[in-house]
């Protein structure tokens, strides 16, 4: 196993309290753990609202893999419409 490459760099910490990591960080999402004081490890992360971890979880995944199959190959189509908004309105499903 390699082991990763490193780089090291001297940024100083603005006034306002923040430093800048370069713009192709820009817009990202980062992790910033404090190991023990003044000893910081920064990460980007892809963060998840709680109210969307429901579709990351295996059968979810599945389902909508799946419905994105279907979509996929089966082409719009207003043939049924007026079947389709009938059953609608009677509440049927």
């Amino acid at each position: 196993m390699t082991a990763p490459a490193s780089h090291s760099s001297v940024k100083v910490v603005g006034s306002n309290g923040q430093i800048s990591l370069g713009k192709q960080f820009a817009g990202r999402q980062v992790l910033v753990e404090e190991h023990e004081p003044g000893v910081w490890m920064v990460r980007t992360a892809t963060v998840i609202p709680d109210n969307e971890r429901w579709l990351h979880e295996p059968q979810a995944a599945a389902s909508l893999k799946s419905a994105l199959a279907w979509a996929t190959a089966t082409p719009a189509s207003d043939s049924n419409t007026d079947s389709l908004m009938k059953k609608l309105s009677d509440g049927v499903e």
